[in-house]
């Protein structure tokens, strides 16, 4: 019964209602932007490069890393296996087109809030989405209500989620007991991140923080190799994906289960451009002008969709092994790779989604941290209440081990629905903001004049910021 409300809610969030959200703030910012996530490319992999002005503050890279980091995890393996299992391989093309139309979003929420970040007692900077729509819209309630989606989303949704992706990966192994492995597989995890996030462990975080962009780069070389061998595949895998991303017929009969809103759910999943998380880790950052971090942002969306999410789609369409609901997630590409690894193959699968999804339950409530410190009057809560909140974190994450897969991804998409109907609409109302700077950056490039930022340069209140006077 749960789990069918669920379903429903899901359903009806994401068909009709975040997929005219989605499409037409993305169009909205790719046309004002004049494409900037395509147009400025090379300058956003130029900017990338450029040093930092002060080697004690946070980078524009050090930020976008850590933003990719959480984007980066079990979606990019389980998530895109799900969207071609259940929807089809059409979900591949639409994932791209979320990619794109998304890059735009993810630049002007990552300008935002380096234009109204807030800065501490140290001088060093913070801010996201709760800050924008704090300061700049006006609107407290609204910016506590974004906060308490994104507590849902990453305590609750996310971390339901991540967990139930992980024990998925031991299914194909023998000794896979339906009942007693998700159960030992959660009580595991949920005990290691524990004694992470209780202050232990912090030789396994500075370990998996140097492991994971590593296995990331094996990931994605050992998918090229699955691809080349299967080579003679590739011209009717492209053919697949494109005539079932474009058969309308299919897609106009069956909505909510076709491979557009699969990949449309997958896609914003992954890579959450528009959702209102990275901006966190975009106002750490310590730059000369907003734009510059709103740029290298689109560059994190790429990563994770175009690099690691296709690197994904490609290697299980290219290998031909069967695809249905029953080896959605992580069996049917434990099924692919095992092609050409045979048993090595499901074993290295099974290594980077630990990985993954261990890093990704810390980022996620490093982002949870961060809201509750804005629900607590910009301070710090209470040990006693951070305490009981982390107990009740690492229950959450033993629960998603044992839970159905459709309670899962459901739970995920809704609280993750939700802030993206409350970011979106507030960076459409903001819009100008982000735009204005985007043309003063570009107008001091042009004149050769020092790529530095003043509130009052596009006619800001300079009152309402910490920052740019």
């Amino acid at each position: 019964m749960i789990t069918h409300i669920l379903n429903e809610i899901d359903s009806f969030m994401y068909y009709p209602v975040l997929l005219v959200v989605m499409a037409i703030a993305g169009l909205y910012f790719t046309c004002l932007t004049k494409g900037v996530q395509i147009r400025l490319f090379p300058e956003s992999i130029r900017l990338l490069m450029e040093p930092p002005a002060d080697k004690k503050q946070v980078s524009s890279l050090q930020a976008m890393l850590v933003s990719t980091a959480s984007r980066v995890g079990t979606g990019n393996i389980v998530g895109v296996s799900t969207a071609i299992c259940l929807g089809g391989p059409g979900a591949c093309f639409w994932m791209w087109i979320m990619c794109i139309v998304g890059a735009s979003s993810a630049f002007i929420e990552s300008t935002l809030a380096q234009v109204y970040k807030r800065k501490n007692e140290k001088g060093e900077s913070f801010g996201g989405p709760a800050y924008y729509i704090e300061k700049a819209l006006h609107a407290p309630l609204l910016a506590g209500l974004f906060c308490v989606f994104l507590i849902a989303t990453y305590a609750v949704g996310f971390n339901l989620l991540c967990s139930y992706n992980l024990q998925s990966t031991f299914a194909t192994y023998s000794f896979y007991n339906k009942t007693w492995t998700p159960v030992i597989v959660g009580g595991i995890l949920a005990l290691v991140t524990g004694y992470c996030i209780f202050g232990g462990g912090k030789r396994i975080v500075k370990l998996t923080s140097v492991i994971v962009p590593v296995m990331g780069v094996a990931y994605v070389l050992i998918s090229l190799i699955v691809i080349c061998a299967n080579i003679t595949n590739v011209p009717h895998m492209f053919k697949i994906i494109f005539a079932d991303a474009f058969d309308f017929k299919s897609i106009m009969g069956g909505v909510a289960g076709s491979c557009m809103i699969y990949g449309i759910k997958r896609g914003l999943y992954s890579n959450e451009a528009g959702v209102g998380s990275a901006p966190n880790a975009s106002a750490s950052a310590k730059v000369s002008h907003p734009a510059k971090q709103g740029l290298v942002q689109t560059l994190s969306v790429y990563i994770d969709t175009l690099l690691l999410c296709t690197a994904t789609a490609l290697m299980c369409l290219s290998s031909g092994v069967e695809r249905n609901a029953e080896v959605s997630g992580a069996p049917y590409v434990q099924n692919a790779i095992s092609t050409v690894f045979g048993h090595i193959g499901p074993t290295f699968i099974t290594v980077a989604m630990i990985l993954f999804a261990f890093t990704t339950l810390l980022g996620n409530l490093f982002y949870v941290d961060n809201a509750l410190i804005f629900l607590h009057h910009k301070k710090e809560p209470p040990k006693w209440f951070m305490n009981l909140f982390y107990v009740a974190a690492v229950l959450v994450i033993f629960l998603g081990a044992v839970i159905p897969m459709d309670a899962a991804w459901a739970a995920a998409d809704i609280t993750m629905g939700l802030m993206t109907l409350i970011n979106l609409p507030a960076c459409m109302l903001l819009g100008k903001v982000a735009i204005d700077t985007l043309k003063d950056y570009e107008q001091k490039r042009k004149n050769g004049e020092p790529l530095e930022f003043k509130g009052k340069d596009i006619g800001l209140n300079e009152e309402e910021l910490d920052f740019w006077k």
